[in-house]
């Protein structure tokens, strides 16, 4: 890689590739499209940032003309990747960036538009921003090298795909393009083949949560969470806490009726503007509020070092989503615990994650006064019967999924190459140039293995 890419990885103290970085960052450098599947955390932001800032430091690409697209489904993901994007880039005098997200005012909006005109070699975006600016003509991306996608199961569930494929038809053919995505499930797989030419496919084996994070469940009915909110706050030290709901309204509620508690805490959801988000985050991050309630927004890609309790009030719809919402706590060698409140309506899911995690949860008993709880009712297997030669279920049908379990997995610490046996950028294709040929599938079972423990 460029030598200024180097000596900024160098004066960051990152040493050790993760895997995703591994195997990503040669095939980025020799001009293939990529697809990979990993999950946030592995340190895959540095994965396609690298090698992309080190072609456009090593030059041949147009100054007045927008060189590479990330796009990125959240504002707080879009602002994360700008930030490495300044500390990576610190040595390139010559290679320039700006961040493109909705819920702004206008300065923000003329600055978004003075910077594009210029030509900012790297432009980090949320969709629906892109789009406005690409419908009044603000926006030209007829020469662009790089597109890369981040977080495409994620755009997938916000609604955001029939954008995509709009931006996608501004692009060249030329472009090299670049998907990320923690699963992998049909639409996204139908959305790579209309995205990537002959792409390298990269997966990365889904992590199980961290050793250091102690994971309990309380089973409830729903009126009791609050009162066991107020329990855990009551008994021990309530800073440094993350509340997740998967639903915006459900937040809202929590929020209002903790603050009624005197519980000094903040929301994060998207229906609030971009300046309430920054300012909660902010307020959150320096330890002037201690418990933040947030949507699944908060799970993703946001990197606080030393949240000490994430409770998750519902269950999550999936395990990849535990995963991610539990991953708040225990990073940088840290410990933490996970609480979730498993209703009875939430009980089938939660024993779908304790069968992807391989163990049990361990249960806690709801405080005194509370009542008793529902029972924790655990799934049979159906019995079979033969009939005609053959098994037969005596349920309905096929089991959903053909029996398969989903996949989950966890942040993993974040470390970035180390200077030695890297690729030389003399050797790479300028211009996103694609060598043609088959595509190629890589598969990966190690964990991340990097020195810095800082997680991403």
């Amino acid at each position: 890689m460029n030598d200024n890419i180097l000596d900024a990885l160098y004066d960051m103290h990152f040493e050790d590739m993760t895997p995703i970085q591994e195997q990503c960052i040669p095939e980025i450098l020799d001009g293939y499209d990529v697809l990979g599947v990993a999950q946030t955390g592995t340190g895959k932001t540095a994965a396609y940032l690298l090698p992309i800032l080190s072609e456009l430091d090593d030059g041949n690409f147009p100054k007045d003309a927008i060189n590479a697209v990330i796009m990125s489904p959240t504002r707080e993901l879009a602002q994360q990747i700008d930030q490495a994007m300044q500390g990576f880039g610190y040595y390139l005098d010559d290679v320039s960036s700006v961040a493109v997200y909705g819920g702004n005012d206008g300065n923000r909006y003329d600055q978004e538009l003075r910077s594009m005109r210029m030509g900012a070699d790297v432009l980090i975006a949320t969709p629906g921003r892109l789009l406005s600016h690409l419908k009044v003509g603000n926006l030209d991306l007829s020469r662009c090298s790089f597109f890369v996608l981040d977080e495409a199961d994620r755009m997938l569930d916000m609604g955001f795909i029939d954008d995509i494929l709009k931006l996608v038809k501004e692009l060249p053919d030329s472009c090299q393009r670049i998907m990320f995505s923690a699963t992998m499930p049909k639409k996204i797989r139908e959305l790579a083949v209309q995205l990537l030419h002959d792409p390298v496919e990269i997966q990365i084996a889904v992590s199980k949560p961290a050793e250091k994070i102690r994971q309990m469940a309380y089973v409830c009915y729903e009126p009791q969470k609050l009162k066991i909110i107020q329990h855990i706050f009551n008994s021990g030290d309530l800073q440094r806490v993350i509340i997740f709901s998967g639903k915006k309204e459900r937040v809202k509620e929590i929020t209002r009726k903790l603050k009624s508690m005197h519980i000094n805490c903040d929301q994060m959801h998207s229906d609030l503007s971009q300046a309430e988000r920054d300012e909660a985050m902010f307020r959150f991050k320096a330890g002037k509020t201690d418990v933040l309630v947030a949507t699944d927004i908060v799970a993703r890609g946001i990197d606080i070092d030393d949240i000490r309790l994430v409770i998750n009030y519902d269950v999550p719809t999936d395990s990849e989503d535990y995963v991610h919402r539990i991953g708040r706590t225990a990073r940088a060698d840290r410990d933490g615990e996970a609480i979730t409140f498993v209703s009875e309506d939430d009980m089938c899911r939660f024993q779908s994650i304790e069968h992807f995690l391989g163990k049990e949860v361990e249960k806690v008993a709801l405080p005194e006064g509370l009542g008793e709880a529902p029972e924790y009712k655990k799934r049979e297997k159906k019995p079979t019967s033969r009939r005609n030669g053959r098994w037969h279920s005596k349920g309905h049908g096929k089991p959903k999924n053909g029996g398969k379990s989903k996949n989950g997995g966890m942040p993993k610490n974040d470390g970035t190459p180390k200077n030695d046996g890297t690729p030389k950028g003399d050797d790479k294709p300028q211009n996103g140039g694609k060598p043609k040929g088959k595509s190629k599938k890589k598969n990966n079972d190690n964990k991340a293995h990097s020195k810095d423990q800082s997680g991403s």
